[in-house]
């Protein structure tokens, strides 16, 4: 479950993201917190706007933050984009702590903080590959889910904590010292043991990314049905909030809430740490827990009974989201990583400028439970798509000596697109066999 940890530079940067990511989660907290309760009067379609502002630059530069990924060095972009997010952290816990923060204001840095994070996430997630090798990558992707969901058990939980004792404001500078860990992680790391990076002829182009994935039908697949989920169904700060708001509770009780979710998530993330290659079948079923979960949980009449359900929820979309970022990295051309990368952050996030608006008026006006059920049928329909995909595929076939029980191959070819092919000279595409998930070398056992 852990044996990424035996490399030096990866136990580096899992601590400093673990510290960052609890700052990052009690600002995610406090910001949706102060839209909907002082900016606004419990207002969700106003929580959706600013949702949609921070996730739209990530959608609308995809070939740019990609490309950047890919070009310079990860580090050093990485410690550029940790750096103004630490400055907008201390901007906006100042505003409100000096009472003259406005919803319209509020409105700008939540653009500037998506701007920054649409360049951070694509940097953060391809530089993995830079600190593991690829037998690793799998696992350490796994761990960072870990990481990310293990902060978000106590991010929120702090962040209600502190914003009743002390106010939202804090919040916002507690957030700005935690990435002080990023930072110094940065800094720690060694540079010359980290993994070298790959090139290619004609793979320098903002759009090989697009036309890498366009011939490859099994991301197509997981791109859709991520989209789907990021759009309507990951909508968490309005489905938490406005539940607590209608079971009666304060900050404390919807930072709760988040954590309880986290409960969940982070289950997820440690067994999909210990499977030995990420399966598109898995992304598939994940996606059919989410549905019927939230389904179930739009139904709960009692603050702890939906905080129960929560924890199935937050355990369905890590295994679904985790495995799908894992199959995303351990099966594209190395070259076009950061492209692809970037490509499924922007389906992922950028989802939201579209689905959170929609959720966010759905909750004003016919509540949170018609809500949350218009992210379980989102999610019903990526399984669909996904299941649809590995009949018409002949991934799904009848077992040869039992009639009634169905078998999964997913050693099916898939089209694997080298970048040289992508001259305009040369056409069509190679199939190869996705190979089973390589055993650590000698030297890393």
């Amino acid at each position: 479950m852990f044996r990424s940890f035996s490399v030096f530079n990866y136990r580096v940067w899992f601590f400093g993201a673990l510290i960052s990511n609890v700052g990052q989660w009690m600002q995610t907290t406090a910001l949706s917190w102060v839209v909907l309760t002082e900016l606004t009067d419990n207002d969700p379609a106003a929580m959706g706007i600013t949702m949609a502002l921070q996730f739209a630059p990530p959608l609308l530069l995809v070939g740019v933050t990609g490309w950047v990924a890919d070009r310079f060095e990860r580090g050093h972009l990485l410690m550029v984009t940790q750096s103004l997010l630490l400055v907008l952290g201390i901007a906006i816990g100042t505003l409100l702590l000096m009472d003259v923060m406005t919803l319209p204001l509020m409105y700008v840095f939540a653009l500037a903080l998506g701007l920054v994070a649409a360049f951070d996430n694509p940097a953060r997630q391809a530089f993995v590959s830079d600190v593991v090798t690829r037998e690793y990558a799998s696992n350490a992707v796994a761990l960072n889910a870990a990481s990310f969901n293990g902060a978000r058990m106590i991010g929120p939980a702090a962040a209600g904590i502190v914003i009743v004792a002390v106010g939202t404001g804090w919040v916002f500078f507690i957030n700005a010292a935690t990435f002080i860990a990023m930072l110094v992680a940065l800094l720690i790391i060694r540079p010359h043991e980290l993994v070298a990076r790959a090139s290619a002829q004609n793979a320098g182009r903002l759009a090989d990314g697009f036309r890498y994935v366009g011939k490859r039908p099994d991301l197509m697949v997981a791109f859709a049905m991520v989209f789907l989920l990021g759009a309507f169904g990951m909508n968490f700060p309005i489905f938490a909030s406005t539940m607590a708001l209608e079971f009666g509770q304060e900050a404390d009780g919807y930072g709760l809430l988040s954590s309880i979710l986290a409960i969940g998530s982070l289950t997820g993330a440690l067994l999909a740490a210990r499977r030995d290659r990420a399966r598109i079948r898995l992304v598939i079923v994940g996606t059919a827990l989410f549905a019927v979960a939230g389904a179930v949980s739009a139904f709960m009449p009692t603050y702890w009974l939906y905080a129960v359900t929560l924890m199935v929820t937050g355990f369905s979309i890590v295994t679904t989201l985790t495995t799908a970022n894992g199959y995303v990295q351990t099966t594209t051309d190395p070259a076009l990583r950061g492209r692809v990368l970037a490509l499924y952050m922007a389906i992922l996030m950028g989802g939201t400028p579209i689905g959170a608006p929609i959720v966010g008026w759905v909750a004003a006006e016919y509540g949170p439970r018609v809500a949350i059920l218009l992210g379980a049928v989102a999610a019903l329909v990526a399984f669909a798509i996904g299941a649809t995909w590995m009949l018409a595929s002949g991934r799904v076939r009848r077992h040869e000596s039992r009639r009634f029980r169905l078998t999964i191959d997913e050693t099916v070819p898939v089209a694997i697109v080298a970048p040289a092919q992508f001259s305009d000279e040369v056409a069509g595409t190679t199939p190869i066999r996705l190979p089973r998930q390589a055993a650590p070398s000698a030297a890393h056992r």
